[in-house]
């Protein structure tokens, strides 16, 4: 997965970026500066690319998308 992204990140893109990046590391008990918390954050930097644009959207991406 690649650190890159397409268009700048502007502050209420960080916002719902962290929102949901936060909300789904407590659900998990993962710290976000875990091996496991930098991935979903790269994973939900992607989401987000791909046209996850809500907290609430990118959230469900996050539940649905396979951590190996």
């Amino acid at each position: 997965m690649s650190m890159m992204v397409n268009s700048p990140l502007y502050p209420d893109d960080v916002d719902i970026l962290a929102g949901a990046l936060y909300a789904w590391c407590a659900e998990r008990s993962i710290k976000l500066q875990s091996q496991e918390g930098l991935f979903a954050a790269n994973v939900a930097i992607s989401l987000y690319d791909a046209g996850y644009h809500t907290q609430d959207q990118l959230l469900g991406a996050l539940h649905n998308y396979e951590f190996h």
